[in-house]
Parts: structure tokens; C-alpha cells; sequence
């Protein structure tokens, strides 16, 4: 009965107070959870130099190489790329990126301005990535996930004018929270309530709704402290601020724009977040420092043959176009499953199957650098992410560099659904940005005239994963066939592991790889 009360109140909650209250009212009662890193792996016991091959320079690999060199292995590295990373990826000026289709972008950013196409954001809560950050010497800056001031966007809403995340957060919950405190001044909730429940909830719902004395959320001071003055106060004669009036609930649930709101209410997107100063990849340079001479770069595996005795791996040079071959005793492969399907292997059966059920997402980036910071200096947007309904579904500004002049690059968008990522895909670089201005310009009008260069990536054309990140068919199914130790191969990354897309979830599943396989070697 009391669980059953439990879900009504929680039901009550989503519908009338929206999606962030209903996650606070979860997160309070332990239906969501961080990230199950519990600390650096011991790997005790004397392996006797057993020879481990890693494939796959990504963060997963370099995890393993890191931890099992540290333990006394034998370790070597294949990696497709010129440099260790993967998907920990930075792009920046004087950089060139190929395309699988053959297009190259040079890129001409200013200065130090970067992107990264890939990973762009840490968890405060991802301890893995964080402790190896802390471990290597990464340093590590805010990530600003929510800007009250950025902008929410629907073509279709308000005349396609972009609204103010603080008018549609302030009205949508001001205006909900009147509806639920109606309903429990009419006993609505009088079967999962209790008087003092109801007294409690009325006062909260007063304080964090910017209610007046009747329960009401309307024009006032109290509501404009929360999403802005029409006046804002001043000095002088003209000093005194006036109120600004809120928007209609009705027109707020038809723009759909209620949707957003809760983004940065996950638990993956809370604050804070980091990021490394100077672009992502600079994790994975810090890894390189540590196990750069581990490995073997510009290696591409055509071949993974495995027998009772242990592994034989055939790769391509792809400077001279030579085949070499390398043997081990074991092997952990993090390269990703749209890549290791296309290989010649003798897997299991059973890892097969799980191998050939993960999909990869389709995803889009631009990183557009302008003449000047306009987001800053006409709009006062100091970082976080603006919304949109348009195909390239978000624009994050820059968390560093604030008040600086000059050229300054933003994420001029991140797509991941499949369908918009597919259009993108069939397009030249050079159109697919013209595409991210046209959609962008209706955010900010500025975007036309003070576009510097910018460059894309879609994750179906980058040749080393084919996609952005695993999506599982059949995960219950097939997980546990992917995960286990297969004679002499154990798979590791962000796709088998349920941190899917992180690297959180990389860094976990290499560690719980090398452990049990380490576990194996020691005790048979």
C-alpha cells in the first residue's frame, strides 16, 4: 500500500508540477544512481610476464595498458589513429580531418580555440574520469551545463522568437505549482497526504513558485526577482523597476519547450560538470605521456584468431600498407563493435551474436568560431546551452575565455537523432555548416555576419568507430555474452558497460575487464 501510495504521489507530482520536480521527488527516494567507481584496481599476484595485446588506443585501451603494465604484464597496443584518444577527441587550429568519403577539412581556428566533436563535458559524479584526471595531472575547469539566460527555441512557438530559459523555467513552474497547490486546497490529495503534509506542501509550493499570499502566481515583484523585471531597478529618477508579466501556461505547453527544462536536472548533466582546460584530448595526452610507448600507432586490425594457446593478430600499416602480425597470450579489444564486426575473427558464437547487435548512433557536430564573443557582449550569455527544435537541436557556448575579444568558437550544434544525423551525413562539410548558420541565424541574428570558419563531424563518416556511441538491441539478451572473458579475448568500452556514450563508462568497463581477466591469469 505504501509503495503503491508512493507511485500516485510521484504520478501527481510529473503532471502537475512537470519533469524536474518529478526527478527531485525520485532522486530523493534512490531511483537513480551515480557512476559505481569505487577507487584505483589492485591487481595483486605475479603474472609471470603473460604477454596482454590491447587493440584500441581510446581511453579503455590505455586504461588497461596503464594498469596491467603497472602489474607486471607484457603489454602492447594497437591503435588505427597517428595518436591515442579515440573518441577523446580535440580539433584545433592547424589541424586536418578526413572524413570517410575522402573529405578533408583544414581547420583554421584562432589561437587556442578548440572543439571537441566528441566527449565535451565530466560528470561531477563520473570518479573514474575524475580520479585519473586528478592521478595524470589534468587540469580541470566548470563546465556551465544551464544558462538561465541562454535560450529555449521552437520554429513553430511565439513567432519562432527565442524565449529565455528563465521566463518559460520561472512561468511553466510558477503557474504548475498554482495548479497543485489548487488541487490540494480542494482535498485532492487527501488520500496521500497527511494535514501536515498539505500545510508543508502549500508552504513550499508558495515559496518556490513565487506565489502571492493567495496561492497565485501572477505579475509582481516576488515573480520578476525570479524570471526578470520589464524595468529592471536602477538609480535616479527612472530607477524604480517595473514587473514583467509572465507567459501563458497554455502557450508554454504548446511550445513543447517545458522539455528542456529538466535537462540539467539529470543526474548526469547536475552541476557541476568539468571539462580540462584546453580541450578534452587532453586526457588522453596525459595517457600517452604514461603509455605512449606501448603503442603502435597508425595500426589497423584486419585479423583477431584466438586457440587455447592464446591470441594472433594481423594489422596494416597504413603509412606503407605492409601486413604485420603480433601474438599474445590474451587480449582485451576495445575497439568498437561496428569496427570489430568487419573483422576476420574466430570470436565465439555467442560474443558474435552480442557484437552484431550493438548499433552505433548516428551523431553531428559543429564547432563555429566568430569574429567576436556576441553572445557575451549583445546578448549576456556567459556559457551553458541554448535549445532549439531545429536540426541542430542545441548551441553551447564557451565556459572559458569570458570578457576576452576576439575570434571565440562555440558548439554550433549536437545532434544525435539518427534520422537528422543521416541528412547530415549526405552532405559536404562545407554545406552541412552552411546548414548550422542558416539554423543558428534564428536564434541569433548575429550569426551570418560574424561567422569566422568553422568545421563538422558526423559520426557515421569517422573512419575509426563509425558512429557516435553503441546502441544495444537486445542488451538483456546479449550483454552478458559481451562482457564475458571469450577463451582468450575480454571486450571493454563504453558499449558494454550501462554508462553507454561516457567516458565513465569506458574507463568502468576496462577496469572490470582487466580485473576479471587478471583474476583468470593468476588463478585459472
Amino acid at each position: 500500500m505504501e509503495g503503491a501510495t508512493r507511485r500516485s504521489a510521484l504520478a501527481l507530482i510529473g503532471a502537475t508540477a512537470g519533469s524536474a520536480a518529478l526527478y527531485a521527488a525520485m532522486k530523493s527516494i534512490r531511483h537513480v544512481q551515480p557512476s559505481s567507481y569505487k577507487g584505483p584496481i589492485k591487481l595483486d599476484g605475479d603474472p609471470k610476464g603473460a604477454k596482454v595485446l590491447i587493440l584500441g588506443a581510446g581511453l579503455a585501451g590505455m586504461v588497461a595498458a596503464l594498469e596491467l603494465r603497472s602489474a607486471g604484464y607484457d603489454v602492447e597496443v594497437l591503435e588505427y589513429r597517428e595518436k591515442a584518444g579515440g573518441r577523446c577527441w580535440s580539433l584545433r587550429g592547424g589541424d586536418t580531418y578526413t572524413e570517410m568519403g575522402g573529405a578533408t577539412q583544414k581547420v583554421t581556428f584562432d589561437g587556442d580555440n578548440y572543439i571537441n566533436p566528441g566527449p565535451w563535458r565530466i560528470p561531477y559524479d563520473h570518479h573514474g574520469v575524475l580520479d585519473y584526471c586528478q592521478r595524470l595531472g589534468v587540469q580541470l575547469e566548470p563546465f556551465i551545463q544551464q544558462n538561465h539566460n541562454a535560450y529555449l527555441h521552437n520554429s513553430r512557438a511565439f513567432g519562432g522568437k527565442p524565449q529565455r530559459f528563465k521566463h518559460i523555467a520561472t512561468d511553466y513552474r510558477g503557474q504548475t505549482s498554482e495548479l497543485l497547490a489548487k488541487a490540494v486546497n480542494q482535498n485532492r490529495l487527501d488520500d496521500v497526504l497527511t494535514s501536515e503534509d498539505r500545510e508543508a506542501l502549500i508552504e513550499s509550493l508558495r515559496a518556490t513558485g513565487a506565489h502571492d499570499d493567495t496561492n497565485a502566481y501572477r505579475s509582481s515583484e516576488l515573480t520578476s526577482r525570479f524570471r526578470g523585471f520589464g524595468r529592471p531597478p536602477g538609480a535616479g529618477i527612472n530607477g524604480a523597476p517595473s514587473a514583467s508579466d509572465p507567459i501563458n501556461l497554455s502557450d508554454i505547453l504548446q511550445s513543447g519547450m517545458w522539455e528542456w527544462l529538466a535537462d540539467a536536472d539529470l543526474l548526469d548533466h547536475q552541476m557541476p560538470m568539468f571539462q580540462p582546460v584546453g580541450g578534452m584530448d587532453m586526457i588522453a595526452q596525459a595517457f600517452a605521456r604514461e603509455v605512449g610507448d606501448l603503442i603502435r600507432f597508425n595500426s589497423k586490425v584486419v585479423s583477431l584468431q584466438q586457440d587455447d594457446d592464446g591470441v594472433k593478430v594481423a594489422y596494416e600499416d597504413t603509412r606503407t600498407g605492409g601486413t604485420l602480425t603480433t601474438q599474445a597470450d590474451w587480449c582485451v579489444c576495445t575497439v568498437p563493435f561496428s569496427i570489430l564486426g568487419q573483422m576476420d575473427h574466430n570470436l565465439s558464437p555467442e560474443l558474435t551474436a552480442a557484437v552484431n547487435n550493438v548499433y552505433y548512433r548516428g551523431s553531428a557536430k559543429w564547432g563555429l568560431e566568430f569574429k567576436r564573443r556576441f553572445w557575451e557582449q549583445d546578448e549576456h550569455i556567459y556559457g551553458g546551452i541554448s535549445y532549439t527544435d531545429l536540426p541542430i537541436e542545441m548551441i553551447s557556448y564557451p565556459s572559458t575565455g569570458f570578457f576576452t575579444k576576439g575570434p571565440a568558437v562555440l558548439l554550433g550544434g549536437y545532434t544525435w537523432d539518427d534520422a537528422q544525423a543521416f541528412e547530415f551525413n549526405a552532405m559536404q562539410p562545407e554545406d552541412r555548416i552552411k546548414w548550422a548558420l542558416e539554423f543558428g541565424s534564428h536564434i541569433h541574428p548575429q550569426y551570418l555576419e560574424e561567422y569566422k570558419t568553422g568545421v563538422s563531424v558526423v559520426w557515421h563518416k569517422v573512419p575509426w568507430v563509425l558512429g557516435c556511441f553503441g546502441i544495444w538491441r537486445d542488451k538483456e539478451t546479449h550483454y552478458a555474452n559481451a562482457v564475458e572473458i571469450d577463451n582468450r579475448v575480454v571486450c571493454a568500452g563504453e558499449h558494454v558497460s550501462y554508462l553507454g556514450a561516457w567516458m565513465e563508462g569506458a574507463i568502468e568497463s576496462s577496469l572490470d575487464a582487466i580485473g576479471r581477466l587478471h583474476d583468470k591469469v593468476i588463478n585459472g
